[in-house]
């Protein structure tokens, strides 16, 4: 890429060399991510670059009215920052969700919006299995136990055997698949379903490898010991999980969430366990994070939670960073990111 220029009046009334004029960068809020690999990346190619550490839009907006380029965390660009922005070309989000961007707005405004498929499919897969496995085999209650000196407790209900039971996927894109074939080995049938996932023969072929027989969200939700969400967030998977469809879960069943917090309704979900329907559940996401104490769900004895970490682990922390940089690189360099959420039409 190459830095414009603007020229600069001399002291003596001549013009002198033109001086280049960066463009300009803004990272939003990076929480506990070190992005400092994402500004060197774009400072090397001529980028000034600016930290706001803030997820307010309104400081968003007065801060990066010259940006080009927003590159974003947790924080919701709405088409109101998007129009404080007028030279707004690109939003690079740091995951693969992107319920926080108003994305009709910015394709209408003919901004690029860029997350991370891909990235983290093996971790998030891993602590899904992770987190299934914790709360079948009720490693929280032996824990707690242990830790009150009791070693000869035991649950009030049976622990079942993995290999008789049945495995369901509500989602089968990247991250979905990958559970399905890590917990192929382990559960006796894993099932999935999705219905945007169209139904060829490279598809077939790619569940069967993974070990996915892929039936209809009733079979998943009625037959399955484990339900694994694996759906982003839209109008439609918004409380996906409600108190409907939780009535129609196998009794003594487990759900497990590793998508989107809002896919669930807590207050549902709290009453399905309290009453015994659900067994209990598993959760790395929730609609308010950090969530406060007053949480329908924190503290509860059969709610496994951890605080949205299954992205994590060395190699995303770096990709994370590095794919999302990039992408303004790209689009910098060749007019299309590289892994953009639409495409937009050239201009003119």
């Amino acid at each position: 890429m190459s830095p414009r220029s603007t020229p600069r009046a001399s002291p003596v009334g001549g013009i002198r060399p033109l001086r280049p004029v960066r463009p300009l960068a803004i990272y939003t809020d990076m929480e506990d991510i070190d992005h400092a690999s994402g500004i060197a990346l774009l400072e090397q190619h001529g980028y000034e670059v600016r930290y706001l550490g803030t997820q307010d839009p309104a400081t968003i907006a007065a801060e990066a009215t010259g940006a080009e380029a927003l590159l974003v965390g947790y924080a919701s660009i709405t088409a109101e920052v998007m129009d404080a922005i007028p030279g707004l070309k690109i939003i690079a989000l740091l995951s693969m969700g992107f319920d926080n961007i108003e994305l009709e707005a910015a394709k209408a405004r003919g901004i690029w919006v860029t997350n991370l498929p891909g990235v983290a499919t093996e971790e998030v897969a891993s602590h899904a299995l992770a987190l299934a496995l914790a709360v079948v085999r009720e490693i929280p209650y032996f824990q707690e136990r242990v830790a009150a000196g009791d070693w000869n407790s035991r649950p009030d209900s049976a622990v079942f055997r993995l290999s008789q039971q049945r495995l369901g996927l509500v989602g089968l894109g990247r991250i979905g698949t990958k559970l399905g074939e890590l917990a192929s080995r382990m559960f006796g049938e894993v099932i999935g379903y999705d219905p945007f996932l169209p139904d060829t023969e490279d598809t077939r072929a790619m569940l069967a490898d993974a070990g996915i027989r892929r039936t209809s969200l009733e079979e998943v939700l009625t037959t399955s010991a484990v339900v694994s969400l694996h759906v982003p967030l839209t109008e439609d998977t918004h409380h996906l999980i409600n108190a409907e469809t939780l009535r129609s879960m196998r009794p003594g069943s487990y759900l497990v969430n590793v998508s989107r917090g809002q896919l669930v309704d807590n207050e549902a979900l709290r009453d399905a366990i309290d009453a015994g329907h659900l067994r209990g559940a598993a959760l790395d996401v929730l609609d308010v994070e950090p969530a406060p104490a007053d949480h329908p769900l924190m503290g509860h004895p059969r709610i496994l939670i951890t605080p949205h970490v299954g992205f994590l682990s060395e190699h995303t922390l770096a990709e994370y960073i590095r794919v999302q940089a990039q992408n303004v690189l790209s689009h910098a360099a060749t007019g299309t990111p590289d892994t953009p959420l639409f495409v937009l039409e050239p201009a003119g």
